[in-house]
Parts: C-alpha cells; sequence; structure tokens
C-alpha cells in the first residue's frame, strides 16, 4: 500500500474532508475509507460507462461487468454491479475477509475475462432488456443528445448481438484499469491480503455532450399520462436547492392544490464533472392532461418570475442541513465524494457545503429557474407547447440526398432514396436523411432490411418489401458504403414477421427520432379510405337516395305525422348501411392497429 493521490489524480483536492475520510492509495488504486460499525461495504468505481460507446457497440460495458462478476460465483456475501451512463460501479457488504475476498476475485476476473461465456451473457443482456419496462423520461436523452453520448441510454443494446470477444477483452483492459479507479470503504483502515492489481492506463474524463437540439427551450410529443421537463444545469449547491424548490411547487400547484396528479416531483443528479441534469415529471388522467401541461408550466413561470417565499427557501434548506446529523457521516458520504473523485469535481467539506448552502437566495433561484427554462426539452402528451414559448423539436432532417428513387409500394406520399453520401425517406412533411459518415450503426437482416440510425438520432428504415426495385444490387450499395464498424449483423426474422405491402394510401406515416427496439415504427391510423370502393359508393348513393326522398315526402304530404311515418319506412334501409360502415370502419382500425 501507498500513500498519497498525487501521484494518481491531481485533479482533486482531497484535503477538505479530513477528519471524516481517510484518503490514501491501494495498488495504484485512489482509495477512501471512514469508519462506521457493523459490517464492511466497499464499492470499486471504474470511469467507463454506456456513454463512453458507441450504439453499435452500446453494451460492451455491461458486458464486462456482467462477465467479472459472474467469476465469483454464486454466495451468501450481499455484492452486486451497476453500469450507468459514465460509471461502472462494484460493491459488496460483508465482514474483512469477505470483502477482501470480494474485491481480490473481482480484480482478478477483470483481468482474465471468462470470455467463453461471453454468448450466454449476451443473451442474458437481451433477456433482461426485454423484461425492462421503459420510464416515462426514457425518449429525452435520445432527443437531446442524438444516437451518440448521453442519448444512448434510450437505446437497446446493440452490441450484445454482435461483440467479439476481443472488442470486449479489449474495452476491459483500456477501461478497466487502477488508473480509472476509485475505492472506498466503510472501515477505520485498509484490510491486510487486499490484491487490486489492474492494468496501467490512464483516467479517461467524461465524454463531451453532443447536441441535437438546435433550438431550446423545445418540446415532443410523448405517451398519454406523463408530462416531463428536463435541462442541464452547471453543478451548484444552488441549482440543487432550486430541484427540491421546484418539487415543492409542483407537488403544492398539481397535486394538492389542483388535484391533477399523483405523483409531481424533481430530481437533481449529476451528468459528469460540470454538469447535472434537472428531470421534473407529472402524472395526469387523459382528461386531465391539458390541465397538468397548463399547470406545470404556469410553476415554472412562477419560478422564472422570482415568486419564491423566503420560507420556502429556508425549508428546503434546513431539509438539506439535517442530512449532517447523519451518524457516521464520513461513511455515509463516501459514495458520493468516490464519484465526484472519479470524475474530477470538487469535493466540499462539510463546513464548505453548509456555507454555500447558506449563502444561496431567492434571487439565486430565479436566475437558475430561467436558466433552466432556456435549456428546457418539454415533454408533452397530444397537444404542443408552443403556447408556452416552446418550439418543436425537429421532426424532419434539413436536407436529403441524392440517389436512386424507390416508390413505396404502400403510400403514394412516400419515396425512399438510396444514394452515395445515405439515404433519405421523402415524407409530405419534409426528408429524413441518415449519411453513411455519420451512420451510429446500420442493422442488418438476411432477408436484406437495413435500419440505419444517424448521430442525429434519426432513422430511416430500408425494407425491400415494402419499396419498388429494392434490389439485391441497391442493398449492397449501402452495406459497401456504411463503416463496418457501424454495422451490426442482426439474425434471420420468422418470414411471418417480415414486412408486405399494405393497401396503397395517401397519406404520410412520418418516423421521428425514436429509441427501443429494432422494429420500432409510427403508422397512423387508417380512414374510410380502407373500405372497398364499390361500397364508398353506395353509401354515397344511399345518402343522395334519402335526401331526395325526404324532399318528397315534405312535399306531398298533407301532414307532420303522416310524413314521419313514410320518412321513417323510406330511411330504415339507409340506417341499416350507416350501421354496418360504421362497423366495417371500426374493424378496419383494430385490424390496422
Amino acid at each position: 500500500m501507498t500513500t498519497g493521490l498525487n501521484d494518481v489524480v491531481d485533479t482533486t483536492d482531497l484535503t477538505a474532508p479530513d477528519g471524516l475520510i481517510t484518503h490514501t492509495a491501494v495498488h495504484g488504486i485512489p482509495t477512501l475509507h471512514a469508519p462506521r460499525p457493523g459490517q464492511i461495504t466497499a464499492g470499486l468505481f471504474f470511469r467507463v460507462g454506456r456513454a463512453d460507446e458507441t450504439l453499435s457497440t452500446s453494451g460492451v460495458t455491461h458486458l464486462v461487468e456482467h462477465l467479472a462478476l459472474h467469476r465469483l460465483g454464486v454466495s451468501d456475501v450481499h455484492y452486486n454491479g451497476a453500469t450507468a451512463n459514465t460509471y461502472t460501479h462494484f460493491h459488496v457488504t460483508g465482514d474483512e475477509d469477505e470483502v477482501v475476498t470480494y474485491l481480490n476475485d473481482l480484480c482478478a476476473a477483470l483481468r482474465d475475462l471468462p470470455l467463453d461465456r461471453l454468448e450466454t451473457e449476451k443473451e442474458i443482456l437481451r433477456t433482461e432488456a426485454a423484461g425492462r419496462a421503459n420510464g416515462p423520461n426514457s425518449q429525452m436523452p435520445l432527443w437531446r443528445y442524438g444516437a451518440q453520448g448521453y442519448g444512448l441510454s434510450s437505446y437497446d443494446e446493440l452490441g450484445t448481438w454482435s461483440l467479439t470477444a476481443d472488442q470486449v477483452q479489449q474495452w476491459a483492459q483500456t477501461r478497466f484499469t487502477r488508473d480509472n479507479a476509485v475505492l472506498w470503504m466503510t472501515c477505520d483502515h485498509v484490510p491486510d491480503g487486499l490484491d487490486l492489481t489492474l492494468p496501467a492506463g490512464r483516467r479517461i474524463p467524461a465524454p463531451a455532450a453532443s447536441g441535437s437540439l438546435p433550438v431550446t427551450p423545445a418540446y415532443i410529443r410523448g405517451d398519454d399520462g406523463h408530462v416531463v421537463f428536463d435541462s442541464v444545469l452547471r453543478r451548484s449547491t444552488a441549482a440543487a436547492v432550486f430541484a427540491d424548490v421546484l418539487g415543492r411547487a409542483l407537488f403544492r400547484d398539481l397535486r394538492q392544490e389542483g388535484g391533477y396528479s399523483y405523483t409531481a416531483e424533481a430530481h437533481y443528479s449529476p451528468r459528469d464533472a460540470d454538469f447535472a441534469t434537472l428531470t421534473a415529471y407529472a402524472d395526469a388522467l387523459p382528461e386531465k392532461q391539458d390541465a397538468v401541461v397548463g399547470a406545470f408550466v404556469d410553476t415554472l413561470a412562477g419560478l422564472r418570475a422570482g415568486r419564491i417565499e423566503q420560507a420556502e427557501l429556508d425549508s428546503v434548506r434546513g431539509k438539506l442541513l439535517k442530512r449532517y446529523d447523519t451518524p457516521d457521516l464520513g461513511a455515509a458520504t463516501l459514495p458520493s465524494n468516490a464519484l465526484s473523485l472519479l470524475l474530477g469535481h470538487e469535493i466540499l467539506s462539510p463546513e464548505q457545503h453548509k456555507a454555500e448552502l447558506e449563502a444561496v437566495t431567492v434571487a439565486d433561484l430565479r436566475e437558475i429557474a430561467r436558466e433552466a427554462w432556456d435549456g428546457g426539452l418539454f415533454q408533452v402528451p397530444a397537444r404542443g407547447a408552443d403556447w408556452a414559448g416552446f418550439t418543436l423539436a425537429p421532426q424532419y432532417s434539413s436536407s436529403a440526398v441524392t440517389g436512386t428513387r424507390h416508390q413505396s409500394l404502400e403510400n403514394d406520399g412516400v419515396t425512399l432514396v438510396i444514394g452515395a453520401e445515405g439515404v433519405s425517406l421523402l415524407l409530405p412533411g419534409g426528408p429524413v436523411t441518415v449519411r453513411y459518415d455519420a451512420c451510429a450503426a446500420m442493422t442488418a437482416r438476411p432477408d436484406g432490411a437495413r435500419f440505419l440510425t444517424g448521430l442525429d438520432g434519426f432513422r430511416v428504415a430500408v425494407e425491400p418489401t415494402l419499396f419498388r426495385d429494392v434490389t439485391a444490387e441497391r442493398i449492397a450499395v449501402l452495406d459497401a458504403a456504411v463503416p463496418a464498424a457501424a454495422v451490426v449483423a442482426l439474425p434471420a426474422r420468422d418470414p411471418e414477421r417480415i414486412p408486405q405491402p399494405r393497401e396503397r394510401e395517401m397519406r404520410e406515416t412520418a418516423p421521428v427520432p425514436q429509441g427501443g427496439g429494432d422494429e420500432a415504427r409510427k403508422s397512423a391510423s387508417p380512414g374510410l379510405r380502407h373500405l372497398p370502393v364499390w361500397f364508398v359508393l353506395l353509401v354515397v348513393a344511399e345518402a343522395v337516395f334519402g335526401l331526395g326522398l325526404l324532399i318528397a315526402i315534405l312535399q306531398t304530404s298533407d301532414s307532420a305525422h303522416a310524413a314521419l311515418i313514410h320518412l321513417t319506412r323510406a330511411m330504415l334501409p339507409t340506417a341499416l348501411v350507416i350501421a354496418y360502415t360504421r362497423k366495417a370502419y371500426r374493424h378496419a382500425r383494430r385490424e390496422r392497429g
């Protein structure tokens, strides 16, 4: 064991927690420890996560985590691992010998992954993803960041189909290194017998954020029942306080006073060394959605205008200060301090943090509210949010490529273009384009289907069965042009799952940026055009006949009562036709989805 951290990490001042936390290094790994009664809990952080991957290799960090934990086998000791956007965390709770054994075995597994289990673990991860429910804000990263970096959390882990043993091993050797790690332990000393030998490497900074929103504040349309707002703020004590103030205001306005929502809350979570994500959420019944959106906007507007009571700020400040009454404070703050060290964020002593809390003013919160609004992304159900000053996020690409044109076999308003520079889907509202040099991933099926996702999150589905003259030669153009590193080969589909052309339509089915599974597509509901032409003509003829009959009866009948009797009898066939029309239309809607 060596002491001192400057030879490993010199970007963060670790003298602040002195008296609460001891800092040293074990086998070159920065180590923080502080005592707590009872069993020891330890955690080993690595500065690598989903945001470091590409769409085509997404899941590689998660695979390393699973493979490393497999070596530990079945044990009565409580241990686990987690992969987040910017870090991977292995943790364990047990007695001193159990913790030492876990950490030693974990590092041994990272040095020599059981790659014979690669295909099994890939299948396990796909099974895990299939059973994982997407949260109401699952699409927000995609729209803000695109199909790269922090936006990858909106997507399935495509790499679990195509990653090779060499790729996984290389990722472990370059990211899971002693220079890219931080260890923390709830004990008053570093236990003897630790062997945390790992390859040498370098501290990898968190990835820079990409941007897919040309204008903010912006909005997107989401699922019914959910209203979400997020923004990116500079990390600060005042910003964390604002998140609590916003959460309280939403709860008061939307639940207690308005009665619109059951859940109304806000959260602040660090993204990297300098920035954090503010996320606010409210649920709503379908008939209350407009009211929730309106009240949500009003709450944000009130905070921007400075309508924050000093008593509200004092209440939030008091709640945050109570955290320092926690027994064994040093041990309680170990995980957050270790993560700050890992990301290169300043670590504050309790005295420094208390002083910053005391310095927060209502004026500070008003400025943060304005910053949050200016960079905000709003997800609303149904109606838009233009009326509130939000701009609809881009639904189409700025330009289309030139190349061979392939008419849709379903929709006269849709054309696929396969060019030398990329592919475009020409829709009545505009083009959706993925350029080969900005292709995050292209999935490839043996039947010729190709799904291309651009770094900006736009996606073009090339289904040879749905477009005219998309031959094997045209598919070969795509395969030759897309960088090999972006190609993900998928298994053959059941023949029944290969889409076939439906009845031709004169409507738009515009795809928009979306995450989720490879087969996800957006379609519109059918209209009367899906009924047979002969049937539509029959309905029109019956309606004209009924109108003429009505005029004749009114002109020839000598009393209103007689006219009503004649009209009822004459219109019975028309009523039956109308009833059948409604039944057929509803059946068409169910068949079309």
